[in-house]
């Protein structure tokens, strides 16, 4: 989450002002995110393959050894994490994108008159200004971190060493394959009040930021 949540406000605040090279970058960036999850997996499937895959070709170029991506208890949730940061960083980018356009510019203006570089416009203007866009986007990127599975599915099956096994994972394993239906049911109990609490204290966030704009 917080690798895709940056690069999403990242993305957002290189690729805000309008233009055609801009428009072109931004599909672009939103184009994962329309590749279902079962489709990517199996994409990065071949470009993970130890030894011949694209990743250890390019990195067998510039004299680095191979890595078994998706065998090594070690590295293989990193390589879970680079598909689905892959894949939605450029959704995220969307709210943020919307949520740059919502900002008053006398404020950015007056930071900028006061001397505020961008670093510290960035720090102490738009980052707090945001924070109903990314207490939203929060509550997206956690569902979608609970809920996306299908990439252990095809990729690892929650190997090696039981390293990938994701929450969603685990209660499917549990209901279909242990047929233990009570950890499963337990498990949905605690991720779906683990989301709903999150929610609230986001849309409360939201609401604050809503009535200070106001």
């Amino acid at each position: 989450m917080p690798p895709s949540i940056a690069l999403a406000l990242l993305f957002a605040l290189a690729l805000q002002s309008s233009s055609r090279i801009n428009s072109v970058l931004r599909a672009i960036m939103l184009a994962p995110s329309m590749i279902p999850l079962v489709a990517a997996a199996s994409l990065f499937f071949f470009i993970f393959l130890p030894g011949v895959g694209l990743f250890d070709y390019y990195l067998g170029k510039i004299g680095v050894r191979s890595v078994n991506w998706l065998g090594d208890p070690d590295v293989a949730l990193w390589s879970l994490i680079g598909i689905t940061v892959w894949k939605n960083a450029g959704y995220y980018m969307l709210f943020y994108l919307a949520g740059l356009q919502t900002l008053p510019g006398e404020v950015l203006e007056a930071a900028t008159i006061d001397g505020a570089n961008g670093w510290q416009r960035l720090r102490h203007v738009i980052v707090p200004l945001l924070a109903p866009t990314t207490a939203f986007v929060l509550v997206i990127a956690l569902i979608n971190a609970l809920t996306q599975v299908d990439h252990v599915i095809v990729l690892t099956k929650g190997g090696p060493s039981n390293s990938t096994k994701l929450v969603l994972y685990y209660i499917f394993e549990q209901a279909h394959e242990n047929f233990a239906a009570g950890k499963a049911a337990a498990a949905s109990l605690l991720s779906v009040a683990f989301l709903l609490a999150v929610s609230v204290v986001s849309l409360k966030t939201m609401e604050r930021g809503a009535h200070a704009a106001s």
